[in-house]
């Protein structure tokens, strides 16, 4: 709270994730020199660093984040990207829950999400 200014500087999670600068650039130069793509690393480095800590604890004891970095994990990505989308999930979820002034509900569905 205090590094994001409560969340009153940012209108989206998106626009707050830049700023934490952990989204992905794409490096690549012309049609055929392509890099890998990258956290941005233009932000926030005391935040980035904090985020990236909390993960760890969060793929332990979040259900939901435990379910992301394994679901990464097993498409064959590294581990570090897998923990840099729970970085993103819990900085999102923190901005929802600022936001929306709703208390933390673990077992929240979406009504959006079509449960098969």
């Amino acid at each position: 709270m205090v590094l994001t200014d409560g969340f009153e500087r940012f209108n989206s999670a998106s626009e707050l994730c830049s700023y934490a600068g952990i989204t992905p650039v794409i490096r690549q130069s012309g049609s055929r020199v392509r890099g890998q793509a990258r956290i941005s690393k233009i932000g926030n480095q005391k935040l980035r660093n904090l985020l990236f800590l909390c993960s760890f604890n969060a793929c332990k004891y979040n259900k939901a984040c435990k379910a992301l970095y394994d679901r990464i994990v097993a498409k064959g990505k590294s581990k570090k990207l897998a923990l840099l989308a729970v970085c993103n999930k819990l900085l999102k979820q923190a901005f929802a829950k600022a936001k929306s002034r709703i208390p933390y509900d673990k077992n929240y569905r979406s009504t959006l999400v079509k449960i098969s």
